[in-house]
């Protein structure tokens, strides 16, 4: 059973990692970012604005146009800073945008999960790319939590994508983890 087991599982781990690695290489040039960052308030709260850029790949339409579902994860802190003292995080906060396509009508949905889950649905795949790259207005913090004349950071970065092994293969090789497409912190600094 043992020698069956590993004629079985090592050419399917080399052929994993041939192509995950193929895959990550074909895609180093990859540099998604986060752009036009600003952070303003409303009424009541710190809100934010951003646009994801370089955000898709080949790989991602082709998955998306087979209907499974492409998850853009957003990741926000925001520190209040003051020179001479390390920088105190005030709240950090995720959220999540999500595109699918529906293969029988042929339209693509995006729900912007920040602002209460509202969803969009496009027939152009540049329509819904445009919305799904789009922070626009979310809420960060309540303004009564910020202190007038100080100084904050508002950093933001996005996972865009992750490819993994099947689950049933995770047991076997656990420290095999295939590339992901993610952004570098981006952050602006404000006075309040």
């Amino acid at each position: 059973m043992t020698n069956l087991f590993k004629l079985l599982i090592v050419p399917i781990f080399v052929l994993l990692l041939s192509s995950g690695s193929a895959t990550a290489f074909a895609d180093s040039n990859h540099q998604a970012s986060i752009q036009e960052l600003t952070a303003t308030t409303s009424e009541t709260h710190l809100i934010m604005f951003g646009t994801l850029v370089n955000s898709f790949t080949s790989e991602m339409i082709e998955i998306l146009n087979s209907g499974i579902p492409l998850h853009f994860s957003f990741f926000v802190e925001l520190h209040k800073i003051e020179e001479g003292w390390p920088d105190e995080l005030i709240t950090s906060l995720n959220f999540q945008h999500i595109m699918s396509f529906d293969t029988l009508k042929e339209m693509y949905r995006v729900t912007i999960e920040e602002d209460n889950n509202k969803e969009q649905s496009f027939k152009s795949l540049f329509e819904a790319q445009k919305w799904i790259n789009e922070i626009n207005g979310a809420k960060v913090v309540e303004l009564k939590q910020l202190i007038p004349e100080n100084h904050y950071k508002l950093k933001v970065k996005a996972e865009l994508f992750k490819k993994t092994l099947p689950l049933s293969l995770h047991s076997i090789f656990p420290f095999l983890s295939w590339w992901d497409i993610e952004t570098e912190w981006h952050s602006i600094e404000f006075k309040y």
